[in-house]
């Protein structure tokens, strides 16, 4: 999703298994890059700023630690 303030990508939103659509978050560095891979940019949140988020990129779900499978990776991040 990109910033509307134009200071780029602000967080991933994917469409999950149930048709959900699912903001993804890591509880740690390292679940990020193993679950998205080692390229994967990321940022610190604060759970107050999720509505922001939302209004940009709507989601139903915020997805926890969420493994993304290997074919939806591409260059060390998702695809």
């Amino acid at each position: 999703m990109d910033d509307p303030d134009g200071q780029g990508q602000l967080a991933v939103v994917q469409k999950l298994a149930d048709g959900r659509r699912g903001l993804l978050a890591y509880t740690a560095l390292d679940r990020l890059a193993d679950a998205c891979g080692h390229e994967q940019p990321w940022m610190l949140l604060m759970t107050s700023q999720l509505d922001r988020i939302r209004q940009v990129q709507p989601f139903d779900v915020v997805a926890f630690d969420i493994d993304v499978p290997p074919h939806s990776r591409r260059g060390g991040r998702l695809g």
